[in-house]
């Protein structure tokens, strides 16, 4: 990790639901466009799960039961370095509404790699095919 890099610390949802994982589109940024788990921000003196729980809630007015940590990506982009703990969720309610991001999909395991990843995330889904948590 560079110095003087920043560390932005973030929490990503793996929702699961009838054997399949949430994927959203950003419809932002630089990174527009890509394929992600939803999540944000950790704000100071807030718990993961509490940002985690928050960020769903503003990005697809959805409530979600966070489970458990299925993986830390550490990854360096050019400006600064992201921290992002992944935790395997389950939806509380079924309705999602799209807030921030310009498409979403469920996907089947064998499907996974059809949407084109954001680097950080990549690592992601390789963690959930070992995992074994989805059936084929």
């Amino acid at each position: 990790m560079g110095k003087n890099m920043k560390t932005i610390n973030v929490v990503a949802a793996v929702i699961i639901h009838n054997n399949r994982i949430f994927a959203t589109q950003r419809g932002y940024g630089d990174f527009k466009d890509g394929w992600e788990f939803p999540g944000g921000k950790v704000e100071s003196g807030e718990t993961n799960e509490a940002a985690l729980m928050r960020e769903i809630k503003e990005e697809l007015n959805a409530a979600i039961v966070v489970g458990k940590l299925l993986h830390v990506v550490e990854y360096d982009y050019p400006k600064f370095h992201l921290t992002m703990h992944c935790y395997i969720c389950s939806l509380e309610s079924n309705n999602i509404v799209l807030n921030e991001h310009e498409a979403a999909k469920w996907l089947k395991i064998d499907e996974i790699d059809s949407v084109d990843w954001l680097p950080a995330d990549v690592e992601v889904v390789d963690k959930l095919k070992d995992a074994g948590i989805l059936k084929m």
